[in-house]
């Protein structure tokens, strides 16, 4: 399985809640040196790729939905590459335009933001089997559920990413309904209640 710090996670995770699968705006604390660093980072490993569009829009030094200009400056983007989604847990759907360069990017000047609440097309996705996020979905579909410090444990991951994982691949990628309460002896524990 594909090592990520955390910072990778929250910028891989959020590219594969976005319609586009845009990888920008990245995280508002991340900017410059350190921005280009994780960046290059995930483009080495095939988790993110660069798309060119047909635009001509100035990239911004916010960076926030274009990457970089090529020498001819039409806009490049990034995008989520299927190898990044499978790093994340979740099952790509049909053909990555990002590796494959089919499907041309949409247009810069005019970025698409994450599917509208309840948009099926946004819940079509499932994890793949033995991925930390379906045996996220495993321990949450248990009986009594589990609490962050046993999801923290069993996935060697921090908090927050467990935390994000819940709200953003669980809830609003696959649209699962997660509870929670507060259990004696264990703390706060977290279930998914399955429609009935």
């Amino acid at each position: 399985m594909t090592k990520l710090s955390d910072t990778q996670l929250v910028i891989l995770s959020a590219a594969a809640q976005r319609e586009d699968r845009n990888v920008l705006p990245l995280p508002g604390s991340l900017r410059g040196g350190a921005a280009a660093k994780v960046v290059g980072a995930l483009l080495s490993r095939g988790l993110i790729a660069e798309t060119t569009t047909d635009s001509r829009t100035k990239a911004d030094a916010a960076l926030n939905r274009i990457w970089r200009n090529d020498t001819d400056g039409r806009a490049i983007l990034l995008h989520i590459a299927d190898a990044g989604l499978a790093a994340i847990g979740i099952e790509p759907e049909g053909g990555d335009r990002a590796n494959t360069g089919a499907d041309a990017a949409p247009s810069a000047e005019a970025p698409k933001d994450a599917p509208a609440e309840g948009d099926p097309a946004a819940k079509a996705r499932t994890p793949r089997a033995g991925t930390k996020q379906a045996k996220l979905i495993e321990m949450l579909r248990a009986e009594g559920g589990a609490t962050i410090d046993e999801i923290v444990a069993a996935l060697d991951w921090q908090a927050h990413t467990a935390r994000g994982a819940m709200s953003g691949a669980l809830k609003k990628k696959l649209g699962l309904t997660i509870t929670s309460e507060k259990v004696e002896g264990r703390g706060r524990c977290y279930r998914i209640q399955d429609a009935d």
